[in-house]
């Protein structure tokens, strides 16, 4: 792990008094690879010997590494080059301000071939990082800050196995070493210095210096999946400096056997970590790719639309009419909403045929092996019917589960459904959803699980009942053994932070907070926004993100509704999310309590999109007591 520092011998000793203090490092999980000292040390500076500048290419660097009795190069080749034709032309760019030409490792004895190759590698790594750096900040809003001052807790990465890293995150976890950029020091290079993970809040990380115990006064939060965090040894074998923080640079006099004795049998990042990382932000969606994706303003229909931009795994999708390609939609790649080209032929499911008679030039059909796979069923048997009742989350109002009822049963185990009450007459607002969506349930569903049913709109009979409900509309209920009875083992717990679409504007990806938990329905909360925005999603929707997700992607992060915004939303009798875009409008159907507002919004309202209906890798016992 040490491997590329060549340290030579110190006279001095460590404060025994420091060093015996240490405490001993936790065990952690044993995945990660375990730090090992193999005879070959971190070089630092102590408070000793200190820095020096090489006096040829005027690099800095730890004095006892420099070549010399002297210390005055950092290498052998610079101090051949020193009495060579061009220390002349050297000493004047360095008179003139311009940077050296060429890289010293300043840590170890090395040629001078391998001294530019590594300095040609630390540029590309720069320009590179330079490339990727897509970090989109919010002002006046920081993740560490607000977990910080309200103690708050982050779902894991490993809740979000469409994210990156969901699936890979192993067992990352506090008391982690890792290699980052020491920001307490004076020295006019990037130096770095050894951090151990205090606090995971998804993808972010809260980091301490080694050395600082328990002084949390330098502490601070970065993204773990970021360009600058690198697992223990990477300094070594990339020839950058370790260098102690300046604020405890001296209170060791041995900084070499302080690291040894810390670092010895701890954890750090794998050393493919940064590999895994951008493999798993490779998405299989290209710009121009076809796709079928549902109507926004005709639920009941798709219609074809091209993959615009892919941010994240997230799809800007226009539809292929829009000459000014400003009628789009958002989703991501992994959604129930969009499919192959020829998927609605191949259920029977409605499709607007496009204006244009053939494919643009560029464009191409998305494969179909790209789309999420839904489970298998078998409808030769009992199955759904027409007219079957059902319990359904409304997908033009994520918040409410609703009276619903199938009114067209499709090929492969899809459905047609309908809100009873709110239904259009001629089936414009008919949705789809798979049978084993995790968005349909049986009849008593909420009952069972105390969940507010929203009845039939004008249903006067109240509270609603069932029984009563069926036997006067002469329906039966779909049977309970043909839901989604699977319930993994999700991760979630009530509280917990993370970065969720806001469906009505799934543009937007918002500061969110699981409120309720049912098996593996989440109630998901919008941070500064009143209940009434809350929306009912599953456990494995592609539509919610670990903490630091937008950060990592580029994405834009929307900040909790500031005091202004929710005064206003008290004033203002439950409007609309006018602080948030107005764009990428459908159709939606008002609750009782927003009827007012439609007369003074206009006739365009958000559209809602339906939940995940992703398999469930996992199994438990069904929530449904009995038949009804």
């Amino acid at each position: 792990m040490f491997d590329g520092y060549d340290s030579c011998s110190e006279d001095t000793s460590s404060s025994s008094s420091s060093d015996e203090s240490e405490e001993e490092v936790a065990p952690l999980p044993s995945s990660l690879p375990i730090i090992k000292n193999n005879g070959q040390v971190y070089t630092y500076p102590d408070g000793k010997s200190g820095m020096a500048t090489c006096e040829m290419c005027g690099m800095v660097g730890v004095r006892d590494a420099f070549y010399s009795k002297t210390k005055r190069f950092c290498s052998v080749s610079c101090s051949r080059s020193y009495s060579s034709n061009s220390k002349k032309a050297s000493i004047l760019a360095r008179l003139q301000g311009k940077p050296p030409t060429k890289k010293a490792k300043v840590l170890q004895k090395q040629p001078l071939v391998a001294k530019l190759a590594a300095y040609a590698q630390y540029q590309a790594t720069l320009q590179n990082q330079a490339k990727t750096k897509a970090a989109v900040p919010v002002e006046g809003f920081s993740w560490g800050n607000y977990i910080n001052s309200n103690s708050f807790t982050a779902a894991p990465v490993t809740c979000f196995k469409h994210a990156p890293m969901g699936t890979c995150w192993g067992d990352i976890a506090e008391g982690v070493r890792v290699e980052v950029p020491n920001t307490d020091c004076s020295l006019p290079t990037k130096v770095f210095w050894i951090a151990g993970i205090v606090k995971l809040a998804g993808y972010n990380a809260l980091l301490r210096y080694e050395g600082f115990e328990n002084d949390s006064s330098l502490d601070f939060w970065c993204n773990v999946c970021g360009s600058d965090i690198h697992p223990v040894g990477w300094c070594a074998t990339s020839g950058k400096p370790l260098v102690p923080p300046r604020t405890i640079q001296h209170k060791y006099t041995n900084w070499k056997a302080f690291l040894v004795k810390r670092l010895t049998g701890a954890k750090t990042l794998p050393p493919d970590f940064s590999q895994k990382v951008s493999e798993s932000m490779q998405y299989p969606f290209k710009t121009s790719m076809r796709v079928e994706v549902v109507d926004k303003t005709h639920l009941c229909r798709t219609r074809v639309a091209v993959v615009e931009s892919v941010i994240g795994g997230r799809l800007r999708l226009v539809y292929e009419e829009s000459e000014d390609k400003t009628d789009d939609f958002w989703c991501h790649m992994y959604s129930p909403l969009i499919h192959h080209i020829g998927w609605s032929r191949s259920i029977g499911h409605r499709f607007k045929r496009s204006d244009i008679t053939k494919k643009q030039d560029g464009h191409f059909d998305a494969p179909p092996h790209l789309f999420m796979k839904v489970k298998e069923v078998d409808a030769a048997g009992e199955w759904f019917k027409e007219g079957m009742k059902l319990e359904a989350i409304d997908p033009l109002n994520l918040s409410a589960i609703c009276v619903a009822t199938i009114r067209k049963v499709l090929a492969d185990g899809y459905l047609m459904i309908g809100i009873d009450g709110s239904e259009a007459a001629d089936g414009s607002d008919w949705f789809c959803y798979h049978a084993t969506s995790p968005s349909i349930f049986p009849v008593g569903f909420c009952e069972i699980n105390m969940i507010e049913l929203t009845p039939p709109r004008g249903y006067a009979k109240l509270p609603f009942k069932w029984f009563d409900y069926l036997r006067e509309t002469d329906s039966i209920a779909a049977p309970v053994k043909l839901f989604n009875k699977e319930v993994p083992n999700h991760g979630f717990h009530v509280g917990m932070k993370l970065e969720a679409v806001d469906l009505m504007e799934p543009r937007l990806v918002c500061v969110a907070t699981v409120t309720r938990i049912i098996h593996r329905l989440l109630r998901i909360h919008f941070d500064g926004w009143e209940d009434e925005y809350d929306q009912w999603v599953d456990c494995e929707s592609p539509d919610l993100y670990p903490v630091g997700w937008c950060q990592l992607t580029g994405y834009q992060l929307q900040p909790p509704a500031p005091q202004s915004s929710r005064d206003n939303q008290s004033s203002s009798s439950k409007q609309k999310k006018k602080a948030k875009s107005q764009q990428y409008k459908g159709h939606k159907k008002m609750t009782s309590l927003q009827l007012k507002e439609e007369l003074l919004d206009g006739e365009e309202y958000s559209f809602l999109q339906g939940a995940s209906d992703q398999e469930s890798n996992g199994s438990a016992s069904y929530y449904i007591k009995q038949e009804p």
